[in-house]
């Protein structure tokens, strides 16, 4: 049996580490058992692990040689999956101290009082060791395009750690933190919240060199009064910023001001809406089609890069990632290129083709301000059919539900689509907006699930058509593509 408890400096043994180390699968950093148990104040049972390839608190996502983290939540108890764990390569666990009793003898427990706090502790401990600069991203619309388009730009000039997937809140992230390693250069976070006070917290885990807010609205909007205190929550990842910082964020918010005034350090602003003081400003009408041309304040110079995505707000949130690039000292071709080359995550405004129809699956998630850009990106995109409309409910509302739904049926009323397909009793009221503002009921169509909605697209698609998916993600819209391709092949 080994132990290190916090009752002063850390111990020797604990600060010299291992470093990088190579498996069959590539490199990857170990953590160290003495120095987990030092940050944790806990204590190891039955031995310690040889290797400690990485820590993970899902079995289903669980890799050979890493440390499982028994979390218990309000209908969970991660310590039942032992097991599980065991027979999935786990070399140990992190478990509460109350539940040693019950859990294998013969196998390594470091005991904590809480696994949870734990997690923080680790990732706070591993934060203190990283040199590389780390950069926050949040928002209420763009986090995850953001955060991949800033790592594939700052990957130019040296390793990165990113957020995997949007792993962006109390667990997510502290677990995104552990796996930076000591060499890379940059570490690029997601941050995300749903109540008061989170973001203070999450910001303390992370400590962040550099900042980026992008688009905030109506989001989340369940646990908070308003657009304003959500702004205030956002603006704790300015707050947490050193003086010597950046914070960057676009000028043409309505609240930039409040952002940029929580910031202690520079603020780097940007701007597509013609705000000449912006160090980064889109040059309207100044490209060829398909084009962006940014002028750079500092230097008067002015750069060509094409935006990986299509849409008026991907432009807001390429020019975000291209004055990062070029504050980390990255030369404009080589930024260009990395733009290029970007590729969204799954379900991102990806371009499917089926039968002749171009489906576009932005099914990822959904909330007033994406919806709405969602709409007017796709009404711009060029189409040789007609234009369909699939969409589902926006979650995390509250008291604004109804509200925000009738609202977006409204908006949907205004444009040139051939149909309105709605799923689910979120989905229904959007229908009912529609239906309100005057838009003809024989173009909507309430669907009792997706497979219905797969049914009526089926029936009424043709050739040259393109369909836009939009919903947030605990609808699982995407399955209305499952549900197509399904009854193509019966």
């Amino acid at each position: 049996m080994s132990s290190r408890r916090n009752n002063g400096g850390p111990p020797v043994a604990a600060e010299r580490g291992r470093g990088a180390i190579e498996n069959g699968a590539g490199r990857f950093y170990q953590l160290d058992a003495e120095r987990l148990a030092y940050w944790t104040d806990g204590t190891w049972m039955h031995g310690t692990p040889a290797v400690l390839r990485g820590i993970a608190h899902d079995t289903r996502a669980l890799r050979p040689g890493e440390l499982y983290l028994a979390l218990i939540g309000d209908r969970y108890d991660g310590h039942d999956f032992i097991e599980e764990a065991i027979r999935r390569g786990a070399v140990g666990a992190v478990v509460a101290r109350g539940r040693v009793s019950r859990l294998p003898r013969e196998w390594p427990l470091l005991g904590v009082r809480d696994t949870r706090e734990a997690l923080n502790d680790i990732a706070r401990g591993h934060r203190r060791m990283m040199t590389g600069r780390i950069v926050g991203v949040s928002g209420s619309v763009g986090k995850t395009t953001v955060k991949e388009m800033l790592a594939d730009v700052l990957g130019v000039l040296g390793p990165v750690a990113r957020t995997p997937e949007n792993w962006n809140n109390d667990i997510g992230l502290p677990l995104s933190l552990i796996r930076m390693r000591p060499d890379d250069r940059w570490g690029v976070f997601e941050v995300g919240m749903n109540h008061p006070g989170e973001m203070k917290t999450l910001c303390g885990l992370m400590k962040p060199d550099w900042a980026v807010l992008t688009t905030i609205g109506p989001v989340h909007m369940g646990f908070f009064n308003s657009v304003e205190e959500i702004v205030a929550e956002k603006a704790e990842l300015f707050r947490a910023l050193r003086e010597d910082g950046l914070a960057f964020v676009s000028s043409d918010q309505t609240a930039f001001a409040e952002l940029a005034a929580a910031a202690p350090c520079r603020v780097v602003r940007v701007s597509t809406g013609g705000d000449q003081a912006a160090d980064y400003l889109l040059e309207r009408g100044a490209a060829t089609d398909g084009e962006m041309v940014v002028r750079e304040r500092k230097t008067g110079a002015s750069f060509r890069y094409i935006p990986p995505l299509p849409g008026e707000h991907m432009l807001e949130n390429t020019l975000l990632a291209i004055a990062v690039g070029r504050e980390a000292g990255v030369a404009p071709e080589p930024l260009a290129d990395a733009l290029r080359a970007y590729r969204p995550p799954p379900m991102r405004w990806q371009v499917i083709l089926h039968g002749g129809v171009r489906y576009i699956n932005d099914a990822y998630n959904a909330n007033p301000v994406s919806m709405r850009a969602a709409l007017r990106t796709f009404a711009a995109v060029g189409v040789h059919g007609r234009r369909w409309l699939v969409l589902g409910g926006m979650w995390e509302l509250g008291r604004f539900e109804r509200r925000e739904h009738l609202a977006l049926g409204r908006e949907v009323a205004k444009g040139e689509w051939a149909g309105l397909i709605v799923v689910g009793e979120l989905g229904a009221l959007i229908a009912e907006g529609a239906r309100e503002a005057g838009w003809p009921a024989e173009r909507i169509i309430v669907a009792a699930g997706v497979e219905d909605a797969a049914a009526e697209l089926q029936a009424r698609t043709g050739a040259g058509d393109a369909v836009l998916l939009k919903a947030s993600r605990g609808e699982r819209l995407e399955r209305v593509l499952e549900a197509i391709r399904q009854q193509a092949a019966d």
